[in-house]
């Protein structure tokens, strides 16, 4: 029962996110570097998006399955943990294959396994925090959740930086691709497994009550139960998780193409060079790097500024700023000739990253029900990869014609979306005002 529910520390709360951390690096080295390898394997700047869509093919197909599942999961590990661990060991086994990559087709079968394994754990992960939570405690939870995000990101944005300390980044595989690379993603594979271990282990999931067992006992973990389920949960999804999506659609259209031609518009932008094989190239790859981890480390502090601003004005009044600084950064990025006028936008991406690992989760936790929160949250990952899906099928009938073959083009119509997105965010009936919500006699965990 709600009451039973312990309150959790702060201490406690950053322990259960801690495997966030490692989730996170993975996708951080995916946007990082997929778009770089893509092209010194020879992929074509137009049609290069379609060798992306194992992010949004797997999230669309994996993710509400897996949540429903584990709506419906019951093992001696709990009914979320058994998700996450299946999918961080397949996502560090396509980490260490990742690098060795010999050809465009062998790098994006890869990257349908990693984010199979990405997705399996993402949408429990988040039904785990929220079950874990008194209400009261859930916007923390989720921005910490965030903040993790920010900060590993910066890990993986920098690891190939750092490692330049040791080794040139102009010492290549036989693929061509640099040895700080494959180091960078050996530490990911490390980091994706041992983290979400650490979590589960200082924070498990709770027992269930007698209500909830007898409840999961009357849903059988079947295909048809699964599937009747997700179609049931769409027919009575609340009209505020309805309203989301098209704000969700602006938004994560918009990112999914920052983060797939920024490496090649920072090359013509600031290096003259549009040649993925050059030094100047790689050049651009470091310095955009820098920048991603740059924008990261403002999205972790940004996401702990966040939690008294969501308090006091709302998550979706928050959110609409955030959009609205990130949009404004994503149009002027084109203009910076510089790798400082460059990192100066990086706070305003920053801005807007935070707001959308954090903001969106909180409207969302007020919304839906609490004995559906592993297939709400499975469901409303669709918001986030059909809007990447469709980024992915336009581009390739954009990029020569209306945005004239240039990667810079393509961050000016980033920039449009995400200001549209923050129009959009204005019309959700969710966060508008912060919830009162007095604490409910529990136990206390102070850890």
């Amino acid at each position: 029962m709600l009451g039973q529910k312990p309150r959790l520390s702060l201490l406690r709360l950053i322990e259960m996110n801690i495997g966030f951390f490692g989730l996170q690096f993975s996708f951080g080295l995916q946007q990082a570097n997929m778009g770089p390898i893509y092209g010194i394997l020879g992929a074509d700047h137009a049609t290069m998006p379609l060798l992306w869509l194992a992010g949004p093919m797997t999230g669309l197909l994996v993710q509400p399955i897996v949540g429903a599942m584990s709506d419906r999961t019951k093992s001696r590990f709990g009914r979320r943990t058994p998700y996450f661990l299946i999918g961080a060991i397949l996502c560090s086994l396509s980490l260490l294959a990742m690098p060795h990559s010999s050809s465009l087709w062998m790098a994006a079968s890869l990257l349908w396994i990693l984010d199979a394994g990405n997705n399996i754990t993402m949408e429990p992960y988040r039904a785990y925090v929220a079950d874990r939570l008194l209400p009261d405690q859930q916007t923390a939870g989720f921005l910490i959740q965030s903040a993790f995000t920010g900060l590993a990101q910066t890990a993986s944005y920098l690891a190939p930086t750092l490692l330049t300390a040791f080794i040139s980044q102009d010492i290549l595989d036989a693929n061509g691709i640099p040895v700080i690379v494959k180091i960078a993603f050996i530490i990911g594979a490390i980091l994706s497994l041992s983290t979400i271990i650490w979590s589960v282990f200082r924070v498990p999931e709770l027992p269930l009550s007698p209500a909830e067992q007898q409840d999961l006992a009357a849903k059988p973990l079947t295909v048809s139960a699964t599937a009747r389920e997700i179609m049931d949960a769409i027919r009575d999804m609340p009209k505020p998780m309805r309203q989301l999506a098209l704000a969700m659609l602006c938004q994560w259209y918009a990112m999914f193409a920052y983060w797939q031609y920024i490496s090649f518009a920072v090359g013509l932008s600031i290096y003259q060079s549009s040649d993925a094989k050059s030094a100047a190239f790689r050049d651009a790859v470091l310095t955009t790097q820098q920048a991603g981890a740059l924008y990261n480390f403002l999205a972790f502090v940004a996401a702990l500024a966040l939690i008294p601003i969501v308090r006091r004005f709302g998550a979706r009044n928050a959110h609409v700023v955030c959009l609205a600084v990130s949009g404004a950064a994503m149009l002027l990025i084109p203009s910076a000739a510089t790798p400082a006028s460059l990192f100066l936008l990086m706070i305003g991406i920053g801005i807007g990253w935070a707001g959308m690992m954090g903001n969106s989760y909180v409207m969302l936790a007020g919304v839906i029900p609490r004995e559906r929160n592993g297939i709400y949250m499975g469901i409303f990952n669709m918001f986030i990869v059909i809007p990447m899906l469709i980024q992915t099928l336009t581009m390739p009938l954009l990029y020569d014609g209306l945005l004239a073959s240039d990667p810079r083009n393509v961050l000016v119509l980033g920039g449009v979306m995400m200001l549209a997105g923050a129009i959009a965010t204005l019309f959700v009936d969710a966060g508008a005002r912060p919830r009162q919500l007095a604490a409910e006699p529990s136990g206390q965990d102070r850890g």
